[in-house]
């Protein structure tokens, strides 16, 4: 289990702003937006730790990738993302919930390099920081640079959706490496909509099924829940059971919204603890997720933190 820590200010990782369409900008670089969770990794007198975007202690959890990393041999922070990638090489997010128990095939791809060697890298523009990331990088099975390519985001979208990947990165060549902050410098836009909410109930099963029939979702808006929907579908057997094992202690009398929800009488309330990814088709007018597919549970998310993510039009002079 992963041990909890603070990420200090410096080391939180710099997040990206949701884009509307891909685009071409001479004067921008794009990557590929890689499906698994951030990871930002100092290296200090050769030690090696690894922290969650929410300041979890992963070190102990990833020993090899850890070990892989010690090769550098040089103290840095570095920001990435660990994925674990299926038969044909594609990160997939839903691989990585059993990654440990089924030894799947992991890779940090790193994308940024913040400090090197007692260095503050961040006020350096992201293509300078990249090159010095990517002469620093040691070869290995476990760690890999994140390539970028130039200007032609349009062409580079259309590949990510033809590869089945989950969309891509935009970043503006010049920009400086903002900790902590959520910055339009950075932008990712996605193949297919995905969200992140809240597990705030279950229904009961029906039929067969056994456990649950549907998780109760929500997303914070100011202090309060709102509803985002129910998703009964993407859950094997055995997910079923370990969620239902993970909701049973959470279990409360009271729902968290003002107003009720469809299906409450056969709703078990529970703390909003868990964080799930799903995907999905559009939002409605209703503010709820239509067709949600459940994808996984994320523990580098934190509750409170989870609000609807709203695209924003890019214009012509950002």
């Amino acid at each position: 289990m992963a041990r909890a820590s603070t990420l200090p200010e410096h080391l939180r990782p710099m997040l990206a702003t949701l884009a509307d369409a891909p685009f071409d900008d001479p004067d921008w670089v794009f990557e590929s937006k890689w499906d698994g969770f951030r990871m930002v990794t100092t290296i200090a007198g050769g030690k090696v730790t690894l922290y969650s975007r929410n300041g979890k202690l992963l070190s102990d959890s990833y020993r090899p990738v850890a070990q892989a990393l010690e090769r550098i041999g040089r103290d840095a922070v570095l920001d990435g993302e660990l994925v674990a990638l299926d038969a044909h090489g594609v990160s997939r997010f839903q691989l990585l919930q059993n990654a440990l128990k089924e030894q799947a095939r992991l890779r940090y791809c790193i994308f940024d390099l913040m400090f090197l060697g007692g260095k503050d890298l961040r006020r350096q523009p992201l293509v300078a920081r990249k090159e010095r990331l990517q002469a620093l990088l040691p070869e290995d099975a476990l760690i890999s640079f994140s390539a970028h390519r130039p200007e032609r985001g349009k062409r580079y979208f259309q590949e990510a959706q033809r590869q089945g990947l989950e969309g891509l990165m935009a970043k503006r060549s010049a920009s400086l490496y903002l900790s902590g902050a959520r910055s339009t410098d950075w932008l990712k836009i996605k193949t297919a909509r995905r969200q992140e909410a809240v597990v705030v109930g279950f229904t009961a099963p029906r039929g067969s099924r056994p456990h649950f029939g549907a998780l109760v979702l929500a997303v914070r808006e100011g202090s309060a829940w709102r509803y985002a929907g129910h998703v009964g579908t993407g859950f094997s057997r055995a997910v079923l059971e370990q969620i239902h094992g993970l909701l049973r202690p959470l279990r409360t009398a009271a729902s968290p919204f003002a107003t009720r929800v469809k299906d409450e009488a056969a709703t078990t309330w529970v703390a909003p603890k868990l964080v799930a990814e799903v995907k999905f088709t559009e939002w409605t007018s209703a503010g709820e997720m239509r067709h949600p597919v459940f994808l996984g549970l994320r523990t580098d998310k934190r509750p409170e933190d989870v609000v609807r993510e709203r695209e924003r039009r890019r214009t012509a002079r950002q």
